[in-house]
């Protein structure tokens, strides 16, 4: 029996999955109860009276060579959230399962297994640096872990997990549970995505989304990296009409040579910004520390939090307090246009 099926829980291997509405093109359709008649002001394509396809080609083609994968080893979801939803119903029993996590890290690992009645372990980070530490999670696992999460770069600390690191996390937990590496920063970094090592790891399962980077985060897209075994189960669980049409026809002519250039001229103006952001905030009196960062966002300590907050508010911006995680002193600033990072900066002179 593969891990995969042995990490799963019984009733879902033993699910019969929704039996969807067929497509055929090429018939006029009365199959799905849908209404015959398009809505007022109804633009798209394909007709918003009409239910999208599961899991959409031109999406699920787009993503899998953008990401460097087969087709096969790809789903496609609402985001990295729904592919967090989706593991823990697959894999986690309630009162029974748990999860790994390395606070301070993306807190909706740990939101998801509360809703699904699973446990948490927390294996920090080490002190200071938000190093990952590799040992420390492999002595932790036990039987009762089935999923160990790994944000990369990690929000909100904003560093890179080596791939290395990552590799000889993946082998070490092989035979004992799935590596979930959460990529949703990834094209702000130097380094290469792990999603093409699904092929050779099978306890490797790698998020990635369109939120960030794509600058599509209100679209809700992204997907779930890993073996076609574990995609099979996912495809059991998520809700049959998941992708809307409306994100289809925006999302997938993005996932072309243009798009993908367009993106990464925005990556590439954000990366400035970060660096420019970063140097002016090392330079005001008020701020303790920050952090080197290889995301869209800053992590710095702040000597007065509050009155941080108070002044960046008053100047009509928003950034995130993050002293609930681990972090005293600690705000989360987003990396915003030129106009936005020097109203931030006025702020706190």
């Amino acid at each position: 029996m593969s891990l995969v099926s042995r990490l799963a829980r019984p009733e879902i291997l033993a699910l019969k999955a929704y039996s969807h509405a067929a497509w055929e093109p090429s018939l006029q359709r009365m199959h799905a109860n849908e209404l015959p008649y398009r809505v007022e002001g109804d633009n798209s394509q394909a007709g918003l009276n009409r239910y999208p396809e599961p899991q959409p080609p031109p999406l699920v083609n787009g993503m899998a060579a953008f990401y460097g994968v087969d087709p096969a080893y790809l789903l496609v979801g609402r985001g990295s959230d729904e592919a967090i939803d989706l593991l823990m119903r697959v894999f986690c029993r309630a009162g029974q399962d748990n999860i790994l996590v390395c606070p301070p890290t993306y807190s909706m690992y740990a939101v998801a297994a509360g809703i699904q009645g699973a446990g948490v372990v927390n294996v920090p980070l080490q002190p200071d640096s938000f190093e990952l530490d590799v040992e420390a999670v492999l002595a932790r696992v036990d039987a009762s872990i089935k999923l160990v999460f790994v944000c990369s770069p990690n929000n909100p600390t904003g560093n890179a997990v080596p791939r290395a690191d990552v590799l000889r996390l993946a082998q070490g937990l092989a035979d004992r549970a799935l590596l979930v590496v959460d990529e949703a920063y990834v094209e702000f970094t130097d380094s290469a995505s792990v999603a093409p090592e699904v092929a050779v790891l099978p306890n490797l399962v790698v998020m990635r989304t369109l939120s960030k980077s794509h600058g599509l985060a209100g679209a809700r897209c992204g997907a779930l990296i890993a073996t076609p075994e574990l995609i099979a189960l996912a495809c059991k669980v998520i809700p049959p009409y998941a992708i809307t049409e409306m994100t289809v026809e925006v999302v997938a002519p993005l996932l072309q040579a243009a798009g993908i250039a367009a993106m990464r001229q925005r990556v590439a103006n954000i990366l400035i910004e970060r660096a420019r952001l970063s140097a002016a905030l090392a330079k005001l009196p008020g701020v303790l520390r920050q952090w080197p960062s290889e995301g869209n966002f800053l992590l710095a300590s702040f000597a007065d939090p509050d009155e941080t907050l108070r002044r960046v508010r008053a100047a009509g911006l928003i950034i995130r307090d993050m002293r609930q995680q681990m972090l005293p002193h600690a705000l989360r600033i987003s990396v915003g246009t030129p106009e936005q990072n020097d109203t931030l900066l006025q702020a706190l002179q």
